[in-house]
């Protein structure tokens, strides 16, 4: 196809246009105005200072830094400062001569004798130093306690605070004795182990148990955990977030409230009741 000769009707539109539009410009003064912008930053460009060159570093030539390690050193001067057994050395070495026989049986009941003094040392500073302390800041309350203490609190196996127990006759938490057990903490009779350990208000609100008075009388006694385990009650299980997380279930934080208004005896009672009617 050849070139054509003569414009289009679009050409012909767009020269019109620019045509028009370059008229009122300079109508209102815009291209005179443009001219001068530009005479002004040419002038301004033109008297800038040029831009200096950087100035190439000069690069000293430093020995290098080696390690003493592979560094060519003297044989004498290796020799003496070579690290190397007596035995490699030529000089004689003396061995310890073995205890006899029963020996080691008596170091250990040595040592059993110095941590049972050790104990006995710490039971009675904390009985001299933290009593009257303990007596000033222990509360009345008889559910979890208000007063943290590391050493003589234990720890329940739902809240797991170390907190010292309200009672009365708690010779632990009220006399700083380290051997007493708490009162204020249950004991499991199954397994005697932290998952028995629970306090009054923990017993009561998230398991519906009975009163710690009641559970303390009954030797036969068995955790929640415990009872889960043996399977002795069908759908019951132990509500910790811990064991919630071993079977794969969200713990269920303060869910007393909900299970209350729904008619719930504690949090047991309503996970309880979720298992069953999932299983039916």
């Amino acid at each position: 196809m050849g070139k054509l000769s003569a414009k289009s009707d679009y050409e012909s539109l767009r020269d019109a246009r620019i045509s028009e539009n370059m008229a009122r410009m300079e109508m209102l003064g815009l291209l005179r105005c443009a001219v001068e912008l530009s005479d002004i930053a040419s002038a301004s460009s033109s008297r800038a200072s040029p831009r200096k060159a950087p100035k190439p570093r000069v690069m000293s030539m430093t020995p290098l830094r080696r390690s003493g390690r592979l560094v060519a050193a003297t044989q004498t001067a290796s020799a003496s400062t070579r690290r190397r057994s007596a035995r490699l050395n030529g000089e004689s070495v003396q061995h310890k001569a073995l205890p006899p026989i029963g020996a080691l049986s008596k170091l250990a009941a040595v040592a059993a004798e110095e941590k049972d003094e050790d104990e006995e040392n710490l039971a009675l500073v904390v009985d001299k130093k933290r009593v009257q302390a303990l007596q000033e800041r222990r509360c009345d309350s008889k559910a979890r306690g208000a007063v943290y203490d590391p050493v003589l609190g234990i720890c329940c196996h739902f809240c797991r605070q170390k907190k010292l127990c309200g009672e009365e006759d708690c010779k632990r938490c009220g006399e700083g004795d380290l051997k007493q057990p708490c009162l204020g903490k249950t004991d499991c009779s199954s397994c005697h182990s932290s998952n028995g350990i629970l306090c009054r208000a923990c017993l009561k609100v998230r398991y519906g148990e009975a009163e710690m008075e009641e559970v303390r009388k009954n030797k036969n006694w068995m955790c929640p955990h415990c009872i889960e385990e043996k399977g002795i009650r069908k759908f019951w299980i132990c509500n910790s977030s811990f064991c919630l997380k071993k079977r794969k279930i969200p713990p269920t934080g303060i869910a007393i409230y909900a299970a209350r208004e729904q008619g719930y005896e504690s949090v047991a009672h309503l996970l309880m009741d979720r298992l069953k009617r999932q299983a039916f």
